[in-house]
């Protein structure tokens, strides 16, 4: 019986996680780029069970036959394996915003951070007071040459990643421009977008909002594939991957077998009782 309480206790803790899981992907369902979270579980060890001395027959000094026939597999419960990060690409909504970039495929931002470079998917980016595009934290969006500095009205991104100024503006802050002004006569190419990926996505850190990190698992970053190379667009930005409907269903899912889990610890609870209480009275 105190298996069987230590069995659905194990389940109600695998539940609550992946109830977590669930709860967050919802609480991020609007937020730029964010990459759904999936909870996967593993069966902890099964354990065989033997019919042992039954009523005597077949227990023989010499063992002659199966004195202990087998009955079946008892589980022992579950535990949650990994959490992992599904990287498909989210839908695309157009901002007509130039700071606003996505990307269209496989593939990181790279952006420098106080603890060193992180990779994002999110493109929403301003620029500071010294015409460097950054995240909203302040970080630096990362170009193949440094960080991206460039004036307003002034740039403009390519799908290759790379980013043309016109040279007779500049990329100087107090130079002012508007697009109505900017005959772009002396475009120049000023840098290109970092763009890297790694070997195993899937094993990434999740850092901060919208930050990951390298793990020995996920490999170094490295940049992409020439042949696989994504698009880069500037005046989107990627939306998330949560499936509303899907998160729903799963927190419903989630529930019921909480409750049963639930259930199976106040049934031999009481079993349990009543074996105390009144069979041993006997």
């Amino acid at each position: 019986m105190l298996r069987g309480i230590y069995t659905g206790a194990s389940g109600m803790t695998a539940m609550q996680v992946k109830m977590d899981t669930v709860a967050n992907n919802l609480a991020n369902v609007d937020k730029t780029a964010f990459k759904e979270d999936v909870t996967i579980f593993k069966a902890n060890p099964e354990v065989l069970i033997h019919r042992t001395r039954d009523d005597g027959v077949g227990w023989v000094p010499m063992g002659g036959f199966d004195v202990s026939p087998l009955v079946g597999k008892l589980g022992t419960g579950s535990e949650v394996n990994e959490i992992f990060t599904r990287f498909d690409q989210g839908a695309l909504k157009r901002t007509e915003r130039d700071q606003d970039i996505a990307i269209n495929g496989d593939g990181f931002f790279v952006v420098q951070s106080q603890a060193g470079p992180r990779l994002t998917r999110s493109g929403s980016f301003i620029l500071d007071r010294n015409g460097m595009l950054v995240t909203p934290d302040g970080f630096p969006l990362m170009g193949e040459k440094g960080p991206i500095q460039v004036n307003h009205n002034n740039y403009i991104i390519k799908a290759n990643g790379e980013v043309w100024i016109n040279q007779a503006v500049g990329n100087d802050p107090k130079n002012f421009t508007s697009k109505d002004v900017n005959q772009w006569e002396n475009p120049v190419l000023l840098d290109t977008l970092q763009i890297r990926t790694v070997d195993h996505p899937r094993h990434l850190d999740k850092v901060g909002q919208s930050f990951y990190n390298t793990t020995p698992e996920s490999g170094d970053m490295r940049p992409v594939d020439q042949v696989k190379a994504p698009e880069i667009l500037q005046g989107f930005l990627e939306a998330s991957n949560v499936n509303i409907v899907t998160e729903m269903v799963n927190m419903i899912e989630v529930q019921r077998m909480y409750e049963a889990n639930q259930r199976a610890i106040t049934t031999h609870d009481g079993m349990l009782g009543t074996l105390i209480n009144q069979v041993l009275r006997v």
